[in-house]
């Protein structure tokens, strides 16, 4: 199976070989981007649901009429657009970017067509550079498509960069990747909303460890992080077989509809359940850690 990782703050997404994206605890944009165009900034943010990359609109303002005041710019240009009834204004959405100051804030973005549609509306004539900056942008993430293991990598470096261990890290990946088969398998048993994959993942971790999420995380110090960056390695493990079990109860019985498929998540969980007991009782240590990312080395949890 092919996967293609989408990094983002709150956890990860993956796009597979049919080109359905999915993201762990909900779909959400990935982890913002940034590129440079003639040494100006350019922010940008790979939106999952659509698989569509978005840029920053007063930024590709700045790069196309070099203003000093590029908001302002970007302000009238906005208000002319919806006064005309122009289709790009219509196509404006608000994602969170990092600002200045560092924090994340809601910030008009286009998808790269819309981008396009937007450099008509402004004379400069960096506006072909940029065209072929915007294709560039698009290739590098082709290059993934093409390269799977290049996104592998990609997984692996963004985990070792926030401090990860290796061991760690190859057990996270490959829970990615067992996460992955299960959202397709949930798809193709006709479950389309993310509340109800948000409810199925629920189930089934209560049915393995014990806690909903939300308690799990609670237990753990977490709020908007995501849970399984903050597992260790045993939680991992135990977490993966409740999906990799779920998605072979499906597969063999194929349960039709949300009610059927929430029976087989709470079944996946209750056999990682009964090995978590038989963990507990071979080692005298409890899985359900309250350990957490804040001391990443302690979430590899090793022989003594």
């Amino acid at each position: 199976m092919t996967y293609y990782f989408l990094y983002r703050n709150s956890g990860l997404c993956w796009t597979g070989a049919e080109n359905q994206t999915s993201c762990e605890e909900g779909m959400e944009n990935s982890q913002n981007k940034l590129k440079l165009f003639e040494n100006k900034k350019v922010r940008y943010v790979w939106n999952a649901e659509e698989e569509e990359w978005y840029f920053s609109v007063v930024d590709i303002v700045e790069v196309l009429t070099e203003s000093p005041h590029p908001r302002r710019y970007w302000s009238d240009l906005k208000t002319k657009l919806e006064n005309e009834g122009s289709e790009v204004y219509d196509k404006i959405v608000q994602l969170k970017l990092p600002a200045p100051d560092g924090k994340m804030r809601e910030t008009d973005v286009l998808s790269t067509k819309n981008v396009l549609r937007l450099i008509q509306s402004i004379p400069s004539p960096k506006a072909e550079p940029f065209k072929m900056w915007l294709a560039q942008v698009g290739n590098d993430r082709l290059e993934e498509y093409a390269d799977p293991e290049k996104a592998i990598s990609r997984g692996a470096e963004y985990y070792r960069a926030k401090g990860y261990t290796d061991g760690w890290i190859n057990q996270r990946l490959q829970t990615i990747e067992m996460r992955k088969e299960l959202t397709d398998e949930w798809k193709a048993r006709g479950i389309e909303k993310e509340a109800d994959f948000a409810i199925l993942t629920n189930e089934m971790t209560k049915a393995w460890s014990g806690l909903t999420v939300k308690e799990y995380k609670q237990k753990k110090g977490l709020k908007k992080e995501n849970l399984r960056d903050n597992m260790t390695n045993i939680e991992l493990v135990l977490n993966m077989l409740a999906e990799v079990t779920a998605t072979s109860i499906s597969k063999q019985e194929e349960p039709q509809g949300f009610e059927e498929s929430k029976s087989v998540a709470v079944r996946g969980g209750k056999v990682a359940h009964t090995a978590k007991k038989e963990y507990e009782k071979a080692t005298g240590l409890k899985a359900v850690s309250s350990l957490n990312a804040k001391n990443k080395k302690a979430l590899e949890v090793k022989k003594k």
